[in-house]
């Protein structure tokens, strides 16, 4: 299932091959957390200064498309900010997994325990005029977009301070540039295809990136998508987030064709190793440049794997073997991998990178302390009322079912 491939600089398109003998064969980018290298000795001392590493040859397979760089500028600053993002993400996902387990979160909560090298990987290649819109699957997007641990953990536990006002939960939380958490299955997708319309319109040199899961991949609202985003040239990546499974089915049993870079047929795909962080930001900064220069949408495909279940209320053993999950923890980690390069490029020692755990997990534990102690909302028809309409636009009242249940504004 996680087989190695070599690099193709160009495939066939589907047209083609899709009922050829080669396209029974089952391939499949690297899902290795650790394939990139550096020269060590090439790594400045400064902070700064800026240094190239190499991506395996196996971190991309495109359709219809020149592969991006195998090559990617960093910094030390930006490894160790990477790093600190996933090891943060990571803790406040294990929060909400014990505070549902302890019932202080009720309802459907989605975790991405396993994913979070994509959620990070492409804000370190976006700009903050970009956009990001995304399923259920939410809370390290909206970290990274801007919102804090407090917000998000506060909205999980339905409190007033949470980024949703404690009334969307885990499915729908929204940031500055971050148009959710939506809970209805691939209906995103359409809308992450207006954002891009809004760019183009107003002639912003910026994209929308689009996610969704391997589950969603077969909705019509994505193909239809796919469609408008073509015949108007929009500057959107669509993402399908593979983590093999969608909700208690393998890809394979659900998809007739699950190489998901290749569903969008006329428009060009990118699949990219989602569990390196490092190949998930090269192949983002190029499909943004791609898609803001005036070429139009892409199709990405991110091979990443959740360890937890589709959602709290699923064990996730049931159709997969706790084997494969304890094989994919131990081996293809993207946490574990990206700091086994930061010390194997001598980016910083072993005690520097137990600071920066530290100070990550530190950080996470106390702003989900803080959530846990915000007041429950008072169950009253002003805060029940509020948000239906755009404050300042509410008529004088809002009908009930009888005149006694009417709300004046």
């Amino acid at each position: 299932m996680f087989s190695r491939a070599l690099r193709t600089s160009r495939a066939a398109p589907l047209r083609s091959s899709a009922f050829s003998k080669s396209a029974l064969v089952k391939r499949t980018v690297t899902t290795d957390a650790a394939s990139a290298h550096a020269d060590k000795d090439a790594v400045p001392e400064e902070d700064d200064k800026p240094f190239t590493v190499h991506l395996s040859d196996e971190s991309f397979e495109t359709y219809e498309l020149d592969p991006p760089p195998y090559t990617l500028e960093t910094t030390k600053r930006e490894l160790k900010q990477m790093y600190y993002d996933m090891v943060s993400t990571r803790r406040m996902e294990m929060a909400a997994d014990r505070l549902y387990k302890e019932k202080k979160i009720r309802g459907f909560c989605h975790l991405s325990t396993g994913q979070e090298a994509v959620a990070v990987g492409i804000e370190h290649s976006l700009t903050k005029e970009d956009d990001i819109i995304t399923a259920y699957r939410c809370h390290g997007y909206a970290l990274m977009r801007g919102a804090s641990v407090k917000s998000i953990i506060g909205e999980l536990l339905g409190r007033r301070e949470g980024i949703a006002y404690g009334k969307g939960g885990s499915m729908h939380m929204f940031a500055k540039g971050f148009y959710g958490g939506n809970g209805i299955v691939g209906a995103q997708v359409p809308v992450g295809a207006g954002l891009a319309f809004a760019h183009k319109y107003n002639g912003n040199k910026n994209t929308s990136v689009v996610l969704y899961g391997d589950g969603a991949s077969n909705q019509g609202q994505v193909f239809e998508a796919f469609n408008m985003a073509k015949l108007w040239n929009l500057p959107v990546l669509f993402g399908c987030e593979n983590n093999k499974y969608g909700m208690g089915t393998a890809a394979n049993r659900s998809s007739a064709l699950t190489d998901y870079y290749k569903r969008g047929q006329y428009i060009p795909g990118l699949k990219v190793n989602g569990m390196d962080v490092l190949a998930v930001k090269a192949a983002v900064k190029h499909a943004r440049e791609y898609a803001t220069s005036g070429n139009g949408p892409l199709v990405l495909e991110y091979v990443t794997y959740r360890y937890g279940g589709h959602s709290m209320s699923d064990p996730g053993t049931t159709y997969r073997t706790r084997e494969e999950i304890q094989r994919m923890r131990s081996t293809q980690d993207p946490i574990a991998g990206l700091k086994q390069k930061l010390i194997e490029w001598n980016v910083v020692s072993e005690e520097e990178l137990k600071t920066i755990d530290k100070e990550a997990r530190s950080a996470v534990d106390s702003e989900v302390a803080e959530a846990e102690k915000m007041p429950i909302p008072e169950p009253t028809p002003k805060n029940l009322f509020e948000d239906i309409y755009v404050r300042g636009s509410e008529p004088q009242h809002m009908r009930g079912r009888t005149l006694e249940e009417n709300y004046y504004y």
